[in-house]
């Protein structure tokens, strides 16, 4: 008799998880660094707002990196579906990224033509921020999928849905860059990005609440996962956290707070991400497939957790050790304090 196979899904689900909220997070706020960027006309305040992301800014699409090659190694069946399914929103989105990391570098060097470069970082934010924010809405409304295929067409991604989670990401980007220019920044600039901050707030929330109201509304499998007895009763301190967090960050911005401002932001996007995985729950590929499906064999996961358990921690450490380092206020000469 043969052991059984050891069941190592949940372990790499953490890890998918980890990585891509790690990437949303991290990546968020220089992405909503961008998005600001586009509408501050102070050139000074522009470079304090290039400065307080250039040491760390390309570090963070590491945990982008992570995300797909557990998604295409360890699932390989979703990977297989999604990809043909959100091929342009994920193109547009590794576009996006491109041109705004050479606008980024090109800026400093080409200053004849900084404008041009300018408006490059400030777009590449945005449509990498709105393809992001439309196929989080793809994953939530789900797939067409057939046998082992995805059945749909190549635009099925783009509906009012989608529309609508794409602009709230980009209200909510928008709010963790400016709550990072709180905590980051001095004076005048630190004034403006707290107003950018509560306009962001008032706007992410308001995009939370109709997304909130819609999903349930048009999948019925959503409904009844949050609204059944007692789902309802166990469920509900989420919706009341995040109304408690959203309060917090509102009246750290009102009163001066530096550090709460992004933490509240952190904590908004950490419940929301919770609460799309409670949606959908085991599966990978809504509403068809589920993680333990859609995975690769235990013999290919045991393989690549070898791998994982060495690079995981390396990735954690230099994270965590180049915000250590530039932990400071950012000099308008671009230097820290």
């Amino acid at each position: 008799m043969t052991a059984p196979a050891l069941d190592l899904i949940g372990l790499w689900t953490a890890i998918l998880g980890v990585g891509m909220f790690m990437y949303v997070l991290l990546d968020g706020f220089d992405l909503g660094i961008g998005i600001l960027y586009g509408i501050c006309r102070d050139e000074a305040d522009r470079r304090v707002m290039m400065a307080s992301i250039a040491p760390i800014w390309d570090g963070n699409e590491t945990w982008l990196v992570l995300g797909v090659v557990v998604l295409l190694t360890i699932f390989p069946l979703a990977f297989a579906i999604i990809l043909p399914a959100l091929y342009f929103p994920v193109l547009a989105m590794l576009v996006g990224l491109a041109f705004r990391g050479v606008a980024f570098e090109y800026r400093f060097k080409d200053p004849r033509h900084r404008a041009f470069w300018d408006g490059g970082f400030f777009a590449g934010s945005v449509v990498a921020t709105l393809a992001q924010g439309a196929i989080i809405g793809a994953f939530i409304q789900g797939f067409r999928v057939e046998g082992r295929g995805f059945a749909g067409t190549p635009m099925d991604w783009l509906t009012p849905f989608t529309v609508v989670t794409a602009l709230g990401l980009l209200l909510g980007y928008g709010l963790l860059g400016a709550s990072w220019l709180v905590l980051k920044a001095e004076g005048p600039l630190q004034d403006w990005a707290r107003g950018k901050a509560r306009r962001c707030l008032l706007g992410s929330l308001a995009a939370l609440g109709t997304i909130s109201l819609w999903t349930p509304l048009t999948v019925p499998a959503i409904a009844e996962r949050w609204f059944s007895w007692p789902n309802l009763a166990l469920l509900a301190p989420i919706p009341l956290a995040t109304l408690m967090v959203a309060f917090w960050a509102w009246h750290a911005l009102r009163r001066g707070g530096e550090v709460a401002p992004f933490v509240a932001a952190l904590l908004l996007f950490l419940l929301s991400f919770v609460g799309i995985a409670i949606s959908w729950w085991p599966l990978i590929v809504p509403p068809r497939y589920t993680l333990w499906e859609a995975a690769a064999s235990s013999n290919t996961q045991g393989f690549l957790l070898v791998g994982t358990a060495f690079l995981l921690p390396v990735i954690l450490f230099y994270t965590g050790w180049s915000y250590w380092l530039f932990h400071g206020k950012v000099k308008g000469d671009g230097g820290y304090h």
